[in-house]
């Protein structure tokens, strides 16, 4: 009897504890600012505008970055919305709008900084017009990227799209291809690795980049930044948008500085948003 209220007693001791750690964990998740503020970001630009904020214009503004490189962009809202990492910078509206729809999440964005214009890129031709018949094109195989690819092909004139197609377009949603262009769908890292092998690949901004591509020299066609509604953004769980190290975080990212960071470095092929 003595032994079983001694177990006892070690069990709801152990369980009280146990209690308390969660209870303080918890708390500690929840409110607790006083740490550095883990950001996520593709290399290239997103992690480079956000290393020069930390390296140039944080200490004065008393914010503590760090900057968590994610080559695989998939991988930043999943960390995003389960707290592995504080806020993330590498996506558009329309791509995280399809992204919560499609989960359940609800991460929203804070502040648009840049936009990479995507681009139509070839080592086969000089111009879009010399596309010959049946030409292979590599696209972007998720949602929207995919869409906005279509989008680029039609504004120059070399596919028309049913109207009324939105961010969710396919090449089934072809109306006119008078060049019978077939498209090669694959991983958007993967579109500028493919330039040997398709005649022409429609690539991102960043991974344009990250290829030694110069956007804005090297595309044989490319996305207008007007009316563009695929600017790239500061973004965070719902909720969080009021940590004091997000809003220093989104003041700086539009900053005066930052701007100049952004011409300097990128020659047109990142643009500044604001």
């Amino acid at each position: 009897m003595r032994n079983t209220a001694k177990i006892t007693t070690a069990v709801l001791a152990a369980g009280a504890l146990t209690l308390g750690l969660s209870a303080c964990g918890a708390g500690k998740d929840a409110s607790d600012t006083s740490g550095p503020l883990i950001v996520a970001a593709s290399p290239v630009p997103h992690a480079e505008i956000l290393n020069y904020v930390k390296d140039n214009l944080a200490k004065k503004e008393g914010l503590d970055l760090e900057v968590k490189e994610f080559t695989d962009y998939t991988s930043q809202n999943p960390a995003t919305q389960d707290g592995s990492v504080g806020a993330n910078y590498f996506q558009n509206k329309p791509y995280l709008d399809d992204y919560n729809k499609k989960n359940g999440t609800d991460i929203v964005p804070v502040v648009t900084v840049h936009l990479e214009p995507l681009g139509l890129y070839s080592h086969k031709v000089e111009k879009a017009d010399d596309l010959k018949s049946g030409a292979t094109v590599a696209v972007p195989n998720d949602t929207v990227n995919e869409a906005r690819a279509l989008k680029l092909l039609a504004a120059n004139g070399l596919i028309t799209l049913k109207a009324g197609v939105g961010n969710e377009a396919t090449p089934s949603d072809i109306a006119k291809n008078p060049k019978n262009l077939k498209f090669k769908e694959l991983e958007a890292a993967q579109t500028p690795r493919s330039l040997d092998d398709v005649d022409a690949a429609v690539v991102n901004g960043n991974y344009a980049i990250e290829s030694d591509l110069k956007p804005s020299k090297d595309a044989l066609v490319l996305e207008s930044p007007k009316n563009n509604p695929y600017g790239n953004f500061l973004a965070v769980k719902k909720g969080q948008e009021d940590d004091p190290r997000v809003k220093k975080l989104a003041k700086l990212l539009t900053s005066p500085e930052v701007k100049k960071f952004i011409q300097d470095k990128y020659a047109g092929s990142v643009l500044a948003s604001f």
